[in-house]
């Protein structure tokens, strides 16, 4: 279902299938029951036209079904699909398919449209250091957190942080309060929390060595050039685990994924995929 194969952690819950659906139905579909059309039996299929990376299909047949629709085929989570592709079929009466069909189709549009972006992100900065993590930030659209993660790992990337309570990360804003201290900061971490890694974001060259020299764990480097983050790479000592691990952050996209890859850098950090345009698909409802 996910790249990951890890379905059921990402499932939705059946209340928030119901919120998607009371989004749009809460009052009926007037058109249809004006019409007269509700009972009449019909077949909706949902077809790529340019290429995606899909996501969002488990969830819009989950919806489907719930409407009263049966669903005959949807096509894996996390697949690269060419255009024309079949992603997802669904039969049922008129009234199931029209109160399903916009609803089902912008999830899989926004969520594959992260996916895709994602994909293309790994794929450039995989291309010239494979295997090198893109994780993206907790900087979704606020409520679709869920789903733009799960559509983040369809796409191949992986989770940077899942909210405030999961990770240790040290900001600069967080320094104003401690005086600048950044070596007591980290020590205090480490000492109250032991189990967890201690990331700090640097803003500085001059941040990131006295990051490196109070042993974090992982230095994020926000919004440093490809040269600086070369220069860092170079210059930071690495210990017997090879921390510090250097990620760099802020503005990674597709266009310069394979430059920061290049630099060294041990992994990408980005919120660009919350901010991708929605992938096209074609949705035809026909009698049968």
């Amino acid at each position: 279902m996910d790249a990951d194969g890890d379905a059921q952690a990402w499932r939705l819950s059946e209340a928030e299938i119901e919120r998607l659906v009371e989004e749009d139905l809460r009052f009926g579909d007037l058109t249809t029951r004006a019409l007269g059309i509700g009972a009449h039996p019909g077949r909706m299929t949902f077809a790529a036209r340019p290429a995606l990376v899909l996501s969002g299909v488990d969830e819009a047949a989950r919806l489907l079904t719930r409407l009263g629709a049966t669903v005959s085929f949807a096509a894996k989570a996390g697949g690269t699909y060419d255009p024309g592709a079949p992603l997802l079929t669904a039969e049922g009466p008129a009234a199931a398919l029209h109160a399903g069909w916009k609803v089902a189709q912008t999830v899989m549009e926004w969520a594959s449209g992260i996916a895709t972006l994602t994909h293309d992100i790994v794929v450039a900065a995989r291309a010239v250091k494979p295997g090198i993590p893109v994780l993206c930030t907790r900087k979704s659209v606020p409520y679709t957190r869920h789903l733009s993660l799960k559509a983040v790992i369809a796409g191949g990337g992986e989770v940077h942080r899942l909210g405030l309570s999961d990770t240790l990360l040290i900001f600069p804003e967080h320094r104003v309060f401690l005086g600048d201290d950044l070596a007591t900061a980290i020590t205090t971490l480490k000492r109250r929390v032991p189990e967890r890694a201690v990331m700090v974001e640097v803003t500085s060259e001059a941040e990131a060595m006295a990051a490196a020299a109070a042993r974090a764990d992982v230095i994020q480097l926000e919004k440093f050039t490809p040269d600086a983050v070369r220069a860092l790479v170079c210059r930071i000592a690495r210990h017997g685990d090879g921390r510090p691990v250097i990620a760099a952050a802020g503005g990674i996209n597709a266009g310069n994924a394979a430059a920061y890859a290049a630099a060294g850098a041990d992994t990408l950090v980005t919120s660009a995929p919350f901010h991708a345009k929605p992938a096209d698909i074609q949705v035809r409802i026909s009698p049968v």
